[in-house]
């Protein structure tokens, strides 16, 4: 104990957040919808920026892309921690739908699309759909 004392002085550590791989069974498409209707809101804001402010078109396009990351996130949860094998038979295109809505995340991260911030929201909605019938009996 004296050795393992000693080296968790020695080595450094930081906090490390992550969703877990225990299936708690917390899983909510919610935050990737929130992530998505903030993308297409801060494109929207770009466009009412004027050139010169600066500031405000930094700002929201920094929240954009954050969002598009935590949208790909939260998609990626849910696409490999809640389905599951057994949803392909109720939505034999789960996969396609997910890895197409991954692709959006990054295109929307690219660029300032308004019409690729909307495909985003249409189809995180259409898995956020496809996940509450997967909870109906």
């Amino acid at each position: 104990m004296k050795v393992l004392d000693s080296l968790v002085k020695i080595l450094p550590s930081f906090e490390v957040y992550a969703h877990c791989d225990v299936p708690c069974g917390i899983y909510d498409p919610k935050p990737a919808q929130i992530a998505a209707a903030t993308i297409l809101k801060m494109i929207q804001k770009l466009k009412e920026y004027p050139e010169d402010d600066l500031n405000n078109r930094v700002r929201a396009i920094w929240t954009k892309e954050e969002h598009a990351r935590k949208c790909k996130e939260e998609l990626l949860i849910l696409w490999t921690d809640y389905f599951k094998s057994e949803h392909l038979e109720k939505f034999p295109d789960l996969h396609d739908k997910f890895w197409k809505a991954a692709k959006l995340c990054s295109k929307n991260k690219q660029s300032v699309d308004e019409e690729a911030a909307n495909e985003l929201v249409k189809a995180v909605d259409e898995i956020a759909e496809m996940f509450v019938q997967s909870k109906q009996k």
